[in-house]
């Protein structure tokens, strides 16, 4: 039996509860959060007890019987936490974005490595329902040799962010580093999943919003040998918007991706429909609707995490395999502060 400590009770940590819950063999065996009435309304709908909530780490640590640690806290606290639960033997989860430098990024995997124990990066987006059939067709080999792939997001999001307006995530307005740091460390690992780690990057990005600090758009070149890549993606764009907008201002996440290769084309569409394109412009429908099924993604990733702590095999989202991620991060936003193209080299300082 793993016994699961998850340390983060807000926003987004029903999802990360809801999927150990499903996973045979696993226990949540405590929880840790700074605020004590939001803990507690974890334990009660998740069946974990008083005693078992802790409001500091190095009490659950201490005291609680767990072998794993899901950090679902932001970023500014990974450093510290990954150190302190490497140091007590446990294994750990640690949510994205992974960390705030490469620095710290290849401490955290230091750690892990000095103290014998596993650290996977929490990243789901690779595990969402359509990339995962997306990777399928790419491995089918049916569009032969890849040319070109452009992925596309859209939200009229940051625009809504009025002050004064209840947001899931209020930090969001207050990030120096937005859309490309926050949503950036999803879109980064799910091309690198489909598409494998690109040598060379170019970005633009621009802050349209009022109401936040960070960039909310942004053009990202990704080059290869034979093939390139484009992320066009914007929290602040109407191109997409349909009909009136729901009073509560959150996510829709609306996206799409279109690859070209010598043999045919696969085309995602916003409505979830996947689709095949051949040389004569006939259509073959892979899946007629698919979803972003973030709850069922996070029992696919959880599901991977504990089936490598049973067999020993590496995780996809390893914090080692994450430093290449957080180095498009990084280098888009050297590019588009430099206005140059920038090279990329794995684990670069």
């Amino acid at each position: 039996m793993w016994k699961v400590g998850l340390v983060g009770t807000g926003f987004w940590s029903e999802k990360h509860l809801l999927a150990w819950q499903r996973i045979p063999n696993v226990q949540i065996a405590a929880l840790c959060n700074r605020s004590k009435e939001k803990m507690l309304q974890r334990a009660k709908a998740f069946g974990v007890a008083e005693e078992a909530c802790f409001e500091r780490l190095e009490e659950m640590l201490d005291q609680a019987d767990i072998d794993i640690v899901d950090i679902v806290t932001g970023p500014e606290t990974h450093l510290e936490f990954v150190q302190k639960a490497a140091a007590a033997g446990k294994h750990m989860m640690c949510q994205k974005p992974f960390a705030r430098s490469m620095a710290e990024a290849k401490q955290m995997v230091e750690f892990a490595r000095k103290a014998g124990v596993r650290l996977m990066v929490t990243e789901n987006w690779r595990w969402l329902e359509p990339f995962q059939m997306i990777k399928q067709v790419l491995n089918s080999g049916e569009l032969g040799k890849l040319q070109t792939a452009r992925y596309t997001h859209s939200d009229y999001y940051t625009m809504r962010m009025k002050p004064g307006q209840a947001l899931p995530q209020p930090f969001f307005r207050d990030m120096p580093h937005l859309i490309f740091y926050e949503m950036g460390a999803h879109w980064f690992d799910t091309w690198r999943f489909l598409f494998g780690h690109p040598s060379r990057l170019y970005a633009e990005t621009r802050r349209i919003s009022p109401y936040i600090v960070g960039e909310d758009s942004g053009v990202v070149i990704l080059g290869y040998d034979q093939f390139y890549g484009t992320l066009d993606m914007s929290w602040a764009t109407r191109r997409k918007l349909r009909g009136p907008l729901e009073p509560t201002v959150q996510a829709s996440n609306l996206e799409s991706l279109l690859i070209e290769g010598d043999s045919a084309s696969l085309r995602y569409d916003i409505t979830g429909k996947i689709t095949l394109i051949d040389h004569n412009g006939m259509e073959r429908v892979v899946a007629e609707t698919t979803a972003l099924d973030h709850e069922e993604s996070h029992y696919r990733l959880q599901t991977h995490f504990i089936q490598c702590l049973d067999t020993g095999d590496e995780f996809q989202t390893s914090g080692e395999d994450n430093l290449r991620t957080l180095e498009l991060i990084f280098a888009t936003y050297e590019s588009a502060a430099e206005h140059k193209a920038v090279m990329l080299d794995a684990y670069r300082e």
